[in-house]
């Protein structure tokens, strides 16, 4: 049977509902209920499920994202799939249009590994506290990052032990022999790293070295350290060091480049915490092109961290690029239009409403409560009697007459949202949190009855 769906919606949001659907290419047909509610955010499943009354020729259901409830209770009330879709109805073309996407997304075949620094100068607690923040954003391997000036022999055991009880795969980084022994006899998976001054210690060990070059562009001294893993016949990653911008970053490109044409088949690890660390520019867009590279080539290692302020996130930008990077070369596709959890400041697209459209969603409008859109130009508010247009929020407040505090604190809170929106370019919609991809939070709310159901009083009224 062919799939019909059916959109509910509120009597305000359905003349641009349909608009919305008459312009896309959907693979199926479709109705539009609109019930008698005046905004469609303010349904709840349960009022839906008593008033709602689908056609037989219905397959699945949508209802506006912003709903509250659990949809089960429709597909009980109906004995049909019911879903709740994007929360601003203008996302429904590219919606349906990721959803085979969605439908098999979130593999990933690199490796995160997320650097600890600094270990020996941390306390217990705090390097448990760091490893599971780590394990939460979801690294696979959590690197455990040595001091210069510091060693870690004796309270290393005791934390690697705990640690590992704990279920943590582990690293370390260090060149120092004894702590590589230390930590190879507690129990690490890895060690970071072997070449030619320490190489000599591999026939003792247990964990997977990594093997770097004796100075980053001798790949020379890389080779004679593969050669000596091979001769014992154990496993090993490696890494030809990716170098910071300005320092040789193009080079070591081409390092791992020619290290896979030699060896097309070895397992290798990049330092990308070279690049997030050490280029003043959002994690997110460094992170995802050089996790591109390593899907390209075949990298299946990644070494990360977040010391610096600009690199919060880094792990789970890491993952997420991995995720979208396998996704993008399963399907042949570029990495576009499946995720946008790596778009933070920018939107993946800018869907605003025109101020015609406003202007006759305004006439339907008869209650006193206040409408706020944004698009790249203006920032407009309305209710039945206003139609306020303009760019600053303090003359746009003073135009509504509105002098009861707590819709005042709202108007406030909610025009403040709409010009950073209109400054960024994102999509703003009232009462909804801004879109910042991965980073994203729901934002305070009061009860939303006093927010949009309560009459406002305006100075404008009283006179």
């Amino acid at each position: 049977m062919a799939e019909r769906f059916l959109f509910v919606t509120g009597k305000l949001a359905a003349p641009a509902l349909r608009n919305t659907l008459g312009r896309a290419e959907l693979p199926f047909d479709y109705e539009v209920a609109v019930m008698k509610i005046t905004v469609a955010a303010l349904m709840t499943t349960n009022w839906i499920a008593r008033f709602l009354e689908p056609p037989e020729a219905v397959t699945r259901i949508m209802i506006p994202g912003l709903c509250e409830g659990e949809t089960d209770v429709l597909a009980e009330r109906f004995g049909i799939p019911v879903e709740k879709g994007p929360a601003d109805l203008k996302q429904l073309p590219s919606w349906f249009g990721q959803a085979d996407a969605r439908a098999g997304y979130g593999a990933r075949d690199i490796r995160v590994f997320a650097e600890i620094n600094h270990v020996p100068r941390l306390s217990r607690d705090r390097i448990l506290e760091l490893a599971g923040y780590y394990r939460d954003a979801g690294a696979d391997v959590i690197d455990l990052g040595m001091s210069l000036g510091g060693r870690w022999l004796d309270e290393g055991p005791g934390v690697i032990a705990e640690l590992r009880e704990r279920g943590f795969a582990l690293s370390i980084d260090t060149m120092d022999r004894e702590e590589i022994l230390m930590a190879d006899e507690a129990g690490v998976d890895y060690v970071l790293s072997l070449n030619g001054s320490n190489r000599d210690i591999a026939e003792c060990l247990s964990a997977t070295p990594v093997l770097i070059p004796d100075t980053p562009e001798d790949l020379d001294s890389l080779e004679a350290t593969i050669a000596h893993l091979e001769r014992l016949g154990k496993p090993y990653l490696v890494d030809p060091i990716v170098e910071p911008i300005g320092t040789g970053f193009a080079a070591s490109l081409g390092r791992y480049l020619e290290v896979r044409r030699r060896h097309p088949d070895v397992e290798m690890l990049m330092g990308i915490g070279n690049l997030t660390e050490l280029t003043e520019a959002d994690s997110t867009g460094v992170t995802a092109m050089l996790i591109g590279f390593c899907q390209e080539l075949g990298i299946r290692n990644v070494l990360t961290t977040e010391v610096i302020e600009w690199a919060h996130g880094a792990v789970q930008e890491a993952v997420l690029a991995a995720q979208l990077m396998h996704f993008a070369q399963e399907q042949g596709t570029p990495p576009k239009h499946v995720d946008g959890r790596l778009l933070t400041v920018k939107d993946e697209d800018l869907r605003p409403y025109t101020e015609s459209e406003l202007r006759e969603l305004q006439a339907q409008v008869t209650d006193p409560n206040f409408r706020i859109f944004a698009d790249s130009d203006w920032i407009y508010v309305f209710n039945a009697e206003l139609f306020v247009k303009g760019t600053d929020f303090n003359e746009i407040f003073d135009q509504l007459g509105v002098d009861e505090a707590t819709h005042a604190f709202y108007l406030g809170k909610e025009l403040m949202k709409a010009t950073i929106a209109r400054a960024l370019r994102k999509n703003y919609r009232q009462e909804s949190p801004l879109d910042w991809g991965y980073m994203t939070f729901e934002e305070p709310r009061r009860e939303r009855v006093r927010l949009t159901a309560t009459r406002v009083t305006s100075r404008r009224r009283k006179e």
